[in-house]
């Protein structure tokens, strides 16, 4: 792991073609040997401005659009190879760009979940895409070639029980699909948004809920939040929740909220407090039915998609805020 190699070192020990960022092998019978993942991640401040659905690392999770650049994608050719590994231990590897044909190991791959999701393409258009979302194995500082697959099943064999819920993503919307929530206004919001600075973002954030009629709405300290981002609290005139305190937990994520994000943020919360949890990307269904659980207290979720609906309805312009 932080292993330098040229493009052609990798071709030829991992027995890969040339070119593309999904690069499979594959055994004489076409089954998949191994899998190389070529991204972009550590070029993302770079690009940003040209493509703000870059590859990303968050918190160990690199997030990355399917294989297609125009168009609507689909799941076949090496975009469905990848996603083979949630039947069969196959290795994946992972290497970041650094240019000049030179890239640097990350780790082995564990794939957590695929969904479909809108972005605007490059010609300004809004198509369908595919996103995978993969944990990076980087504990393991050396892979030899012949143990890889082994090491893929030690660390696919930990996985979550419920790993069903925490793999499906779903939409915060009367309609069951992303794709039918979506317009281009929307997601063009939530394209600027997933451009502003993390820190920057929960500033953003206290001006909408300022918008909306909240008071006394300040950012708690980075550095003794305990992973409460802003408290806020109901105005006097809100006769149903008059004063009510409110904590909010802010993520400007490329990756999806699981189950575990949303009960971290319930032990954070003050007692006398409300919780509403905002992120850019999605939530799992395992977080969905963790955050309506019948015996705990109830935390309100905003995704990408309800937030940037809930920014334009404020009229908040996020390009004053990169």
């Amino acid at each position: 792991m932080g292993e330098k190699y040229t493009n052609d070192q990798i071709r030829f020990a991992l027995e890969l073609e040339n070119l593309g960022g999904i690069r499979p092998a594959v055994d004489g019978t076409k089954n998949l040997r191994h899998l190389a993942i070529m991204t972009a991640a550590h070029t993302y401040h770079k690009n940003v401005a040209e493509n703000p659905y870059n590859d990303r690392i968050e918190n160990g999770v690199l997030t990355y659009t399917a294989q297609g650049r125009r168009g609507d994608q689909e799941i076949t050719g090496r975009n469905r190879r990848i996603l083979e590994q949630y039947l069969s231990p196959a290795p994946f590897y992972c290497f970041a760009n650094e240019g000049r044909q030179v890239y640097e190991f990350l780790g082995l791959l564990e794939l957590l979940r695929h969904y479909q999701e809108q972005q605007i393409d490059s010609t300004s258009e809004l198509r369908a895409v595919w996103v995978f979302e993969f944990r990076i194995h980087s504990e393991i500082d050396r892979v030899p070639i012949a143990y890889a697959r082994e090491l893929t099943a030690t660390f696919l064999a930990n996985r979550e029980t419920s790993i069903s819920e925490e793999r499906e993503v779903v939409a915060l919307s009367a309609k069951t699909t992303i794709a039918d929530v979506t317009s281009y206004e929307v997601e063009h919001i939530r394209s600027q948004l997933i451009q502003i600075d993390p820190f920057r973002f929960e500033s953003f954030v206290r001006d909408v809920v300022e918008r909306r009629g909240f008071e006394r709405v300040t950012v708690t300290r980075a550095t003794q939040d305990g992973g409460i981002d802003l408290d806020a609290y109901a105005p006097e005139s809100d006769y149903f929740f008059s004063r009510t305190h409110v904590q909010f937990q802010v993520k400007r994520w490329r990756h999806s909220v699981g189950s575990v994000d949303i009960n971290s943020f319930r032990g954070a919360l003050s007692s006398t407090a409300k919780g509403v949890f905002i992120t850019t990307s999605h939530f799992t269904r395992a977080a969905v039915r963790e955050a309506q659980h019948q015996t705990k207290p109830v935390i309100s979720l905003l995704d990408g998609l309800k937030f940037s609906e809930l920014v334009r309805d404020v009229g908040l312009d996020a390009e004053t805020y990169w």
